[in-house]
């Protein structure tokens, strides 16, 4: 099963799920994109094998390009983790204080953002698509744990993994403006004259959330694969019936 881990210490595992054809819907892990669940589950099964945890230790999310986030706890454990019905609604980040659970966030092109907080021990994933990016909820989250959690936002750390490029990412006008209005996205749009369309660069779209939030450019990483170039890719804009690639991060316990 290929996996990019981004963190594998004492501490803490983070990482990405990679498209891998010699494994079931080549290493599909979503339940919501796929076409037969037991082999999902199956992929499944063999992740938590390979990061030391049970399938009822992930937490999974019902993604819908929110700017939701929710806050784990123990009685989370296992949501979603088997069947689509118990994940947690309507939500596109998670964060927890807790031990042993797996947080999961589906993407194939939406950039997904993986985080820790050295000081108070935070970890989170986020899913975000366009639609979450211009809804700010890279940096609404951000701030929610600043104020509210008391987090000092220069302990943080974040990984943004593989999403569709700004190459490959291009748009009309209507989704233009939208980036354009967030007053802070110029920089990373361009216009190609030839197709009339916009090519926008998501994955710093949101770095620069990051960095409105007050979190350090310095501790802000991104791996730059292009999920529709890759061959390890999942990409919605390339097939619509493709699988997901599962982001994860679990803070080890005793």
């Amino acid at each position: 099963m290929k996996t990019k881990l981004y963190i594998n210490n004492k501490k803490m595992v983070a990482g990405m799920t990679l498209k891998d054809e010699v494994e079931f819907e080549s290493n599909n892990m979503a339940l919501h994109a796929c076409d037969n669940l037991e082999q999902v589950l199956e992929n499944r099964k063999k992740l938590a094998a390979s990061l030391n945890c049970g399938l009822d230790d992930f937490v999974c999310a019902k993604q819908t390009h929110s700017a939701n986030f929710h806050r784990v706890e123990l009685m989370d454990k296992g949501r979603g983790s088997n069947q689509m019905e118990t994940a947690i609604p309507n939500t596109d980040a998670l964060y927890t204080y807790e031990s042993n659970l797996l947080l999961c966030s589906f993407n194939a092109d939406c950039v997904p953002v993986i985080f820790y907080h050295e000081g108070t021990g935070i970890v989170g994933v986020i899913h975000s698509g366009w639609q979450g990016s211009v809804k700010e909820i890279t940096l609404k989250l951000f701030k929610h744990l600043i104020q509210e959690e008391n987090c000092d936002p220069s302990d943080f750390h974040v990984q943004i993994c593989p999403a569709l490029s700004q190459e490959k990412f291009e748009v009309d006008e209507d989704v233009y403006i939208k980036f354009k209005d967030l007053g802070y996205a110029d920089d990373f749009i361009y216009y190609n004259e030839q197709t009339n369309k916009y090519h926008i660069d998501n994955q710093l779209t949101v770095k620069k959330q990051c960095m409105l939030a007050g979190v350090p450019e310095k501790q802000i990483a991104i791996d730059r694969t292009c999920t529709y170039v890759s061959e390890h890719g999942f990409s919605y804009r390339q097939d619509k019936k493709c699988g997901r690639h599962l982001c994860f991060i679990m803070k080890k316990g005793d």
